[in-house]
């Protein structure tokens, strides 16, 4: 198979791109280092694509890999024939090459096999032939055998007929026909296992859909119900518009012969291939839907781990709880943890008065300026704390700080984790949830990092999804985020170190332990002394590594040490240097190679044009971090209840999970509102991500309150279309 031409054609891309890509992926390189710094090779194409076409060649090596093993297995058999070979040569899917191994595979006892071994097959073969004339009683009685358990001629014919049938559902061509079919006009089924018990799958007790309509989150909503017992699902295909299919590629003529044919092929419809058709169809609407379940997901983590960060601020982090206390940590602007303690704000009255005393201290004593507050148990009761604390604080013309109710998933994970006790030894399981909290705030994406993607909970069913496929994604997620952004070489954690492109486990903890021993890092350069960090991990890595106390400008910037001479010559072309960078004094840097002529500038330098408008973007604003060109995140200062909601009111919230069926909203009153897709705004959209993404901050009006279902609906859409 010719790999480059088939992604080519897939992805709309020249031929010479893909084998760019396959060489430089070949080659051992990451999909961050390709993106980033070779896009003269394959076109400026972006991660996200990169990652895409390697995980497509994956799957075609995978295919081209099995095809061979089929064709083997095949030719052992001495079975392959020049049609066979184009069969193979023509199937496209996994699920094709094993339509045309069936008839080879080697099978467990079957009606069929049972048949031949009574020596029915030359009957099967008369029958087949469906010639005028023949008598198949007459034929059948022929092979009449008490001792082989063939008592009678109709004993004789179901046996041939097993044979006829076995050999039709083999058809390779039959089946692809059918599948075609029975996806384009079969219906996705599902019934109550029990009508009289109640569940969450209520709307799925007398579901029908086109299995071409079915959306993904419906497929994944009763594949559920069904592992938990509450629904019964099926594939409903139009039985009399199959057979004429079925029929179509055995029976010919009209006479009795035929008619036994014709019976055949009813039966391996019924009894073979529809069966397995109901398994294809449900396995490929899983499929799908989950491959569409882990594109949400790894959007919204995208997203949230690209969250603006609330930088040099003293944050105070509250792990909200009822019997064990809400746990509190203060961390400094770096995120290095300050103070801890517990207060217990649900308790009695005088328990109470002594958190808020507590809280005002901490926030005083260490000059705090926001709160994180989590959004787990109790988060509600916390918040109203908070607020009263902070409203206090005002009214005696203090400074208080705002807050923020932050996601507290996969804290807790965290915070029992191997990593967090070798980060925290000195602290228990919860004030390491506390610290987490705060430095959630303070910078999402380092913070994020250490917990497991999965457990973050920003996508739809991802505990129904297949682990390795899942992790994967969302791995090249967190890589791509983290070398978008870069990383601080003399703060960076090992766990954020070992996103970096090119850095292994085992290199991260490298480098930590030469930071301890010989103090900050004070170039790129340095990196070569780490141990296990070889040319070829320093070339992947290096410029998504940041030294701001190094002497060159450069080492705090993107630019690759590569192209370090490029960076400095295009400088003395324009008349500056690197001083000026350091000092801030470009003037009108673009404008002056923009004069020069990107093309004509690159050349003179030796670089790329790309690489050249990166390596300006890059002088102009060295040390720049990409998330904070995004508006800042919601901080609030006072508090709503769900009860203070009214119909018409309108409000601020930030967005904090998007899914197929709309967006849920943060509005400030612990429960999420629903945002349906169709109340987005106020033309048709395809899925909610087209317009929204984790993180905004949109305007919402309240559309229905429900207090004891705890579920809040929002619109978008403006006066008038709601």
């Amino acid at each position: 198979m010719n790999f480059a031409q088939a992604l080519a054609d897939q992805f709309s891309l020249k031929t010479w791109q893909t084998e760019k890509v396959i060489e430089l992926i070949d080659e051992g390189n990451t999909i961050p280092f390709i993106a980033r710094y070779r896009k003269e090779a394959h076109g400026s194409l972006d991660d996200q694509t990169l990652r895409a076409l390697s995980e497509r060649l994956e799957y075609l090596r995978g295919l081209e890999k099995r095809r061979e093993e089929v064709r083997g297995l095949i030719d052992a058999a001495g079975a392959l024939t020049p049609e066979v070979e184009a069969a193979l040569a023509a199937a496209s899917t996994l699920a094709e090459l094993d339509d045309v191994y069936r008839p080879f595979r080697p099978k467990r006892r079957t009606r069929a096999s049972i048949a031949k071994e009574r020596g029915l097959e030359p009957l099967a073969e008369v029958l087949l032939a469906q010639r005028k004339g023949v008598d198949p009683i007459a034929e059948a009685e022929r092979y009449v055998d008490a001792e082989k358990g063939v008592e009678t001629a109709e004993d004789a014919l179901a046996g041939a007929r097993d044979i006829l049938a076995e050999s039709v559902s083999d058809d390779a061509s039959l089946r692809k026909r059918l599948r075609v079919v029975a996806m384009a006009q079969s219906e996705l089924v599902s019934k109550a296992a029990n009508p009289d018990e109640d569940s969450v799958y209520a709307q799925y007790y007398d579901f029908r859909q086109p299995v071409r309509q079915a959306a993904g989150f419906r497929v994944l909503a009763v594949d559920r119900g069904e592992r938990e017992g509450f629904l019964k699902v099926s594939v409903a295909f139009d039985r009399e518009r199959a057979l004429p299919i079925v029929e179509s590629v055995c029976v010919r003529g009209d006479n009795a012969c035929s008619e036994q044919v014709r019976l055949a092929a009813q039966d391996a419809y019924d009894r073979l291939i529809f069966p397995s058709l109901e398994r294809e169809i449900r396995a490929a609407l899983t499929e799908q839907a989950d491959e569409a379940a882990i594109k949400v997901f790894r959007t919204n983590l995208r997203q949230l781990l690209m969250q603006p960060p609330v930088k040099g601020k003293v944050a105070v982090g509250l792990d909200p709880g009822y019997r064990t206390g809400c746990k509190v940590a203060v961390v400094d602007a770096t995120g290095r943890v300050l103070d801890t303690g517990v207060i217990y704000p649900t308790h009695s009255q005088a328990k109470k008065d002594e958190a808020a005393r507590t809280l005002r201290q901490l926030i005083t004593k260490h000059g705090a300026q926001v709160i994180a507050i989590g959004n787990g148990t109790a988060s509600r009761e916390t918040e109203l704390f908070t607020a009263e604390v902070l409203a206090s604080l005002r009214a005696e013309g203090k400074e208080a700080p705002s807050y923020m109710v932050v996601s507290e998933a996969g804290a807790s994970v965290y915070s029992a984790s191997k990593l967090a006790a070798e980060e925290f030894p000195d602290y228990d399981v919860t004030l390491r949830s506390a610290v987490s909290i705060a430095r959630r705030l303070q910078d999402p994406l380092a913070e994020l990092v250490k917990i497991d993607p999965k457990a973050i909970g920003v996508g739809q069913y991802q505990h129904d999804m297949p682990p390795k496929q899942l992790g994967e994604a969302l791995g090249g997620v967190v890589e791509d985020c983290v070398n978008s952004v870069g990383v601080d070489l003399n703060t960076a954690s090992p766990s954020l170190l070992e996103k970096v492109a090119g850095v292994t486990a085992a290199v991260s903890k490298n480098i930590v332990a030469y930071r301890e021993e010989h103090g900050a890092f004070q170039s790129r350069a340095e990196l070569k002394k780490v141990p296990k960090l070889g040319p070829r991990a320093f070339e992947q890595c290096a410029g998504f590594l940041r030294v701001p106390e190094s002497r060159s400008v450069l080492d705090n910037t993107a630019v690759h040490p590569e192209s370090y001479d490029a960076a400095k010559k295009l400088l003395a072309l324009c008349g500056r240097s690197l001083d000026d960078v350091k000092a801030g004094s470009l003037g009108d840097l673009m404008g002056d190679v923009e004069k020069l002529g990107f093309a004509k500038a690159a050349e003179q330098v030796g670089v790329g044009e790309p690489t050249l408008r990166d390596v300006v973007a890059e002088l102009l604003r060295p040390g720049r971090d990409p998330r904070d060109e995004l508006p800042p995140p919601l901080l609030r200062s006072d508090v709503l209840s769900m009860e203070d909601l009214k119909p018409g009111m309108e409000l601020t919230g930030t967005v904090r999970n998007v899914v197929d069926f709309g967006a849920f909203v943060d509005i400030g009153v612990h429960q999420d509102g629903l945002v349906h897709i169709s109340r987005i705004c106020n033309r048709f959209i395809k899925h909610p991500a087209d317009v929204l993404k984790v993180g905004d901050v949109v305007q919402v009006r309240v559309l229905e309150v429900d207090l004891k279902k705890k579920r809040i609906s929002l619109t978008m859409r403006r006066e008038g279309n709601a």
